[in-house]
């Protein structure tokens, strides 16, 4: 996602909220947030704007107070969203329907047969669900890829297309940390909590750790990454 503004060090007392016709965002002392690029910043809601000011507030105002990027999940969202998308619609849109096409949902292991059913019985009632919808997609426990219909990957694409900037660039993020368009639109439509989604897209990980035990630096990460999801994916529920 995007970077956070080009100052280092806190630079500001006060963080406020506002709107106008394009949408909400914030102030810092009076002066509205802009991009790196020097866009205005603007997202589709008050609760998400309120979250914005959260982050913005929790910057240590010491004398050292450093910007952090990787404790602004929801400002780096909405650099990118206010600063790139416009004009790259058609690419995400073509991202997200490339993802569906090696959806992770539709590739399963050959064996053991306790995995398989444990993969089965995670995936299969998402698979279900996005069918439900018009994005049918095939397993395979094969290397090979499998050739997903033209008609679901097309659905996909014309969900994506339907979103606004701000959401089209939460649903492209989400589908790139699960590696799943079907459990991105799940989130996106607040059928599946977004923690829950990331335990799912993380099952093989999940499956070797109950076997060979955890890997703290990997752990520390997949739990680092899955915070982060969280807090991204619940503004799915914020967006209006």
């Amino acid at each position: 996602m995007g970077r956070v503004d080009v100052m280092a060090k806190r630079f500001w007392a006060d963080v406020t909220l506002d709107s106008d016709d394009d949408g909400h965002f914030i102030r810092l002392d009076g002066r509205a947030l802009k991009t790196p690029g020097k866009r205005p910043v603007r997202v589709p809601s008050a609760a998400i704007a309120a979250q914005l000011k959260h982050e913005w507030d929790a910057v240590p105002a010491a004398e050292d107070g450093e910007i952090d990027p990787t404790t602004m999940p929801v400002t780096r969202l909405a650099n990118v969203a206010s600063e790139r998308v416009a004009d790259r619609r058609d690419a995400l849109i073509g991202e997200a329907r490339n993802y569906a096409g090696t959806d992770l949902l539709s590739y399963r292991a050959p064996d053991p047969v306790e995995y398989v059913a444990r993969q089965a019985a995670a995936w299969n009632p998402w698979l279900d669900w996005a069918a439900e919808r018009g994005v049918r997609l095939e397993t395979t426990d094969a290397i090979r890829a499998v050739d997903q219909p033209d008609a679901s990957l097309d659905a996909v694409a014309e969900y994506a297309r339907d979103l606004s900037d701000f959401a089209l660039t939460l649903f492209v993020h989400l589908v790139a940390v699960y590696g799943s368009a079907v459990l991105a639109m799940a989130v996106m439509e607040g059928a599946l909590p977004p923690e829950d989604a990331f335990d799912l897209s993380r099952l093989e990980e999940l499956h070797r750790e109950e076997i060979w035990g955890r890997d703290e630096e990997a752990f520390a990460a997949r739990l680092a990454l899955r915070t982060e999801t969280a807090t991204l994916g619940g503004l799915a529920a914020i967006l209006d």
